[in-house]
């Protein structure tokens, strides 16, 4: 097809349109994306309130102990690195528990290393503890409480950390307190077992 302009000379010579050209894509599987140069955003570059790094313990088995002082419960112990001193560390923690000394809590508590964490105000001789809890009496067989706690810690550090969990038992009465079972215990069905753990997340900050 063509088409004449006029100008101010008159009439020009005819201008030719070509018709446009299509092309057909091609058949097939596209090529995969080559992301083995592509750069992982760095932890410093995420927003405050961004998750870090997640680690985690979980406890099936059975863990008692017969002393008033606080002790380890071994197998509910997590190391973390902050990546950045101003990073928080939330520690999560759910466990069973229970003592012999029916009615009076086995307490436990948090630790940061060697420092208690999330524990209740000194006052005269009491203990300061995160929780505690034990049956009630009942009838029945006694199996204990659920216990949970969260904390957000500030460990203004970018060394390896520890926390854990310590128990104790009721001071003046004795007795044994439990982690993962009641104070009674047996292989019948009205028995049971149980799990505990504590996870740390590092929270930027």
């Amino acid at each position: 097809m063509a088409i004449s302009t006029i100008g101010q000379n008159g009439l020009n010579a005819p201008l030719s349109l070509t018709s446009p050209t299509f092309t057909t894509p091609n058949s097939g599987t596209p090529s995969a994306i080559n992301l083995s140069n592509a750069t992982a955003l760095a932890k410093a570059a995420l927003p405050a309130g961004s998750v870090l790094q997640v680690v985690s313990a979980t406890k099936t088995d059975v863990f008692s102990v017969s002393s008033s002082d606080f002790v380890d419960v071994t197998g509910l112990s997590v190391s973390i690195t902050p990546t950045s001193a101003s990073s928080k560390i939330l520690i999560m923690v759910h466990l069973h528990c229970d003592s012999t000394v029916g009615g009076y809590t086995n307490p436990w508590r948090m630790m940061r290393n060697s420092t208690p964490i999330c524990i209740g105000d000194a006052n005269s001789g009491n203990r300061q503890a995160t929780g505690g809890g034990t049956s009630v009496y009942t009838t029945g067989p006694l199996q204990g409480v659920h216990q949970a706690a969260q904390y957000l810690d500030s460990p203004a550090t970018t060394s390896a950390t520890t926390y854990k969990i310590q128990l104790a038992t009721y001071t003046n009465s004795g007795g044994t307190s439990y982690i993962n079972r009641g104070a009674d215990d047996g292989t019948a069905i009205t028995y049971s077992r149980y799990a505990s753990a504590i996870t740390v997340m590092e929270i930027a900050g």
